[in-house]
């Protein structure tokens, strides 16, 4: 009877206990590949943010609070369309990298923001500075770094196809790389998934399908418009 007593008490601690609060890196995941409606993804990236604020506060040195606060600033210019914002997320990308520069989450992460300016057209050349070649170099030097990281790769993909839907060649390549690329993070998983989906039109040729395809699959593509 005993045992079973503490048995039993010790599912109450378990069941009780609460659940561990989401970081901020899984709050931008969240807000970027899952989201669907912008005020619930918009929430997510300013919660991510103060997240991260806070842990910079704690440890000014601490390199995922930098990163995740970077991306969070760049993903709330990107749903309000905020110049200030972009800007600011691109100084602390360019910093990031300069301090880090073989770290791959840092070089796909100022090639997406060149790259992303320029597909939104988000005063991309005359305001914010975006740049075709800058963008192009970061992320196919991510993919070089990232081994064989399926992320990487798949990202890369996208990025590529959405800029030239006749760029299959390129696109088909990585792609095929990413779905037999290693998972593991759950961005390498997002990764390898979106290849899969991708390679589908890759492998007919449609470039113009990929491209589509991509816009979806890339953050915030999800969004209801």
């Amino acid at each position: 009877m005993a045992t079973n007593f503490k048995w039993l008490m010790a599912a109450a601690i378990v069941v009780a206990a609460p659940a561990m609060a989401a970081t901020p890196r899984e709050m931008l995941i969240q807000a970027a590949f899952q989201a669907t409606d912008k005020a619930q993804a918009l929430a997510l990236v300013n919660q991510a943010i103060e997240q991260a604020e806070a842990g910079l506060r704690a440890n000014p040195r601490d390199k995922e609070a930098f990163f995740q606060h970077a991306m969070g600033i760049g993903y709330r210019a990107k749903l309000t369309r905020k110049p200030a914002d972009a800007k600011a997320s691109r100084k602390m990308f360019e910093q990031f990298v300069a301090q880090y520069p073989r770290d791959p989450e840092a070089q796909i992460a100022i090639g997406g923001w060149h790259l992303d300016a320029i597909a939104d057209g988000f005063l991309a050349t005359t305001v914010l500075g975006a740049k075709k070649d800058i963008g192009v170099a970061g992320v196919d030097k991510a993919t070089q770094l990232g081994g064989d990281r399926a992320f990487f790769k798949g990202f890369a993909a996208m990025m590529h196809i959405r800029l030239d839907p006749k760029n299959v060649g390129v696109a088909r390549t990585l792609a095929e790389q990413a779905s037999r690329g290693s998972t593991l993070t759950p961005l390498d998983r997002i990764g390898k998934r979106d290849a899969d989906a991708l390679l589908i039109p890759l492998r007919s040729g449609d470039g113009k399908a990929a491209a589509q395809l991509a816009r979806k699959l890339l953050p915030f593509g999800r969004l209801a418009d």
